[in-house]
C-alpha cells in the first residue's frame, strides 16, 4: 500500500463516526476499583469520542477468553476488542493461546510494532511479550500485556493513531 492511499483511507475512516469498542482485563485478582487498565481504556475511549461497547473483567482461563471474544466480536457489536494481560509466558498466561485460535487474520505487525517499542521502555524483556492482533468475525481483536505502561503505550502509540482506519477497513 502506498502512502498516498494510506492518508486517503485514514481521511475517509476519519469521517466514519464513532467506533464501538470493548474492553476485556484478564486477570486473576483485578476488581473493577483495582483495575487501571480497564478505567484508563475506558476514559481515552470516551475522550477520543468513540463508545465503550462492553466491559469485562474475567479471569485468564482460555474457556473465558474464547466466550468474551465470541460474544462481543461482529457485526452491529464491538468493531475493535482490546484484551490486555495474559500474554506473557507463565502457566497462567492463555489469552494468548486462546486468541490465536480464532483469529481469522493475523495483523503481525501489531506484536512486532508493540515489542520494539516497548524495547525502548524494558529492554530485552520485551521479548516475553506475545502481544497480538488480528480480524475475528469482522472485529479486530488487539490484545496486550496487563501493565499500566504497556496498556498506555499500545493505545497512544499504535491503537488510537490507526482505530479509525482499522474499523474502516473492517467495513470495505
Amino acid at each position: 500500500m502506498s502512502s498516498g492511499s494510506s492518508e486517503q483511507h485514514r481521511k475517509e475512516a476519519a469521517r466514519s463516526g464513532p467506533i464501538a469498542i470493548a474492553v476485556i482485563t484478564v486477570s486473576d485478582s483485578r476488581t473493577e476499583e483495582t483495575d487501571r487498565n480497564g478505567i484508563y481504556l475506558k476514559n481515552e475511549i470516551e475522550a477520543a469520542g468513540h463508545t465503550l461497547a462492553g466491559y469485562r473483567i474475567i479471569h485468564d482461563e482460555p474457556s473465558l477468553v474464547t466466550a468474551a471474544a465470541e460474544e462481543l466480536a461482529g457485526r452491529g457489536r464491538a468493531r475493535i476488542i482490546l484484551f490486555n494481560g495474559g500474554t506473557g509466558i507463565s502457566s497462567r498466561d492463555n489469552t494468548f493461546d486462546a486468541l490465536s485460535e480464532l483469529i481469522e487474520k493475523s495483523l503481525p505487525g501489531f506484536g512486532e510494532l508493540f515489542r520494539m517499542l516497548s524495547w525502548e521502555q524494558v529492554g530485552a524483556a520485551a521479548m516475553l511479550s506475545r502481544a497480538t492482533a488480528g480480524v475475528f468475525r469482522d472485529s479486530v481483536i488487539i490484545s496486550t500485556p496487563g501493565s499500566p505502561a504497556a496498556v498506555k503505550l499500545a493505545w497512544e502509540k499504535l491503537i488510537l493513531p490507526e482505530i479509525s482506519h482499522l474499523a474502516w477497513e473492517l467495513g470495505r
